[in-house]
């Protein structure tokens, strides 16, 4: 349900943003160029409407002045309106948190690399409003004239898309291969030393089901303590069981392999712009532009080295997820390794957000209400 600008916007102070004044503005600077050097140069974003984006314009000319300027906080208290968004259907606000998964790899298929990582299949397109409409699937294959859903999870698996020279690199194992999907990226360290970056490059379009869901219904786990770890743990005692369940979720993600020339940059997102740990943030983008500032009032999991702390951060909008949907609902972009992976796994946090918009944007809003 699509809700009007009074209901979801509230315009407030940066005053009244608690922590604010104690946050590390040039870091999240840092972040919002990277997103607008990507505006500047193509926009993608804004080919699709976008609830609360705005036009082009309105982000251009702060673009410009945010690669000139020198007072990070003070550049997004000028140029920026805050309104904290409020969910009228979902009055707590959802924080979770996401990852770049790392496991070993080879470019070729051995007794012990059995798991192909797939690139988009060529004849895999998105459908138009009218076929998505009538079929209710959003990519699928065209034959002749005819629009059809693509493979499921369980088909592909189980090799339709064999012998066709679509595998980027070959896993140990089929629980890897499902949490790269889950996050979208991955880094496959190679026994040479080599690391292959993948990316997102595509889905199958079928239905995404959260098997964390289909155990917590078979009375396994809690909603309060099910996570990444509890599913890994779980599979791992159960592997005779662990294919089964990973084909409840009929979504598929398909990779390109990218050249990355600093190991210390992150995934690439949903805006084609390399992630920062921390300062990244997944958004539903139907309703927020990349390249948004965000403010999150949120905390870490308890299950974190140092427990539960406030996560009181600015963070930019660059990315996006099939779970991902709602007005007050973000995940987190934690980077790679071992510690990224346990606070990203168990994040499922309360909280508030703050939404910076252009000020002729949040004024526009304003006039709505």
């Amino acid at each position: 349900m699509t809700l009007n600008s009074a209901m979801v916007l509230h315009q407030t102070s940066f005053s009244d943003i608690r922590g604010w004044a104690s946050d590390n503005h040039t870091a999240a600077l840092a972040t919002f160029k990277r997103s607008h050097d990507e505006i500047r140069k193509t926009a993608h974003g804004f080919k699709r409407e976008v609830q609360f984006g705005g036009t082009l314009q309105d982000w251009l000319a702060i673009s410009e002045i945010a690669f000139e300027t020198t007072d990070a906080r003070e550049f997004f208290e000028t140029y920026f309106t805050p309104c904290e968004v409020c969910d009228p259907v979902r009055s707590e606000g959802l924080f979770t948190g996401y990852y770049e998964p790392e496991a070993a790899g080879s470019l070729i298929q051995t007794q012990e690399y059995q798991v192909p990582i797939y690139r988009k299949p060529p004849e895999l397109v998105a459908l138009d409003i009218e076929i998505q409409t009538t079929i209710g699937l959003a990519y699928g294959v065209i034959n002749n004239g005819n629009a059809a859903g693509f493979y499921t999870r369980k088909q592909i698996e189980n090799g339709s898309l064999l012998n066709r020279d679509l595998e980027i690199v070959w896993l140990k194992s089929w629980v890897d291969a499902f949490f790269i999907h889950i996050q979208g990226s991955g880094r496959i360290l190679l026994e040479d030393g080599g690391v292959i970056r993948l990316a997102y490059a595509g889905k199958n379009g079928q239905p995404y089901t959260g098997i964390g869901g289909v155990l917590l219904k078979r009375g396994i786990g809690t909603p309060e303590t099910m996570s990444m770890q509890v599913l890994r743990e779980w599979m791992a005692s159960n592997p005779d069981e662990a294919r089964a369940l990973m084909w409840e979720n009929n979504s598929f993600i398909f990779f390109r392999d990218i050249a990355v020339p600093n190991d210390k940059l992150g995934a690439l997102g949903a805006q084609q712009v390399h992630l920062t740990p921390l300062r990244s943030l997944a958004v539903d983008r139907s309703i927020w532009m990349f390249g948004t500032p965000i403010w999150l009032d949120t905390a870490t999991p308890p299950e974190s080295p140092k427990g539960s702390e406030p996560f009181r951060h600015l963070m930019v909008a660059q990315d996006t997820g099939t779970a991902i949907r709602g007005y007050v609902r973000g995940d987190v972009y934690w980077g790679w390794g071992n510690e990224a992976t346990l606070i990203a796994g168990n994040m499922k946090s309360p909280g508030r957000m703050v939404v910076l918009l252009p000020n002729a944007l949040a004024k526009r809003q304003a006039k709505k209400i």
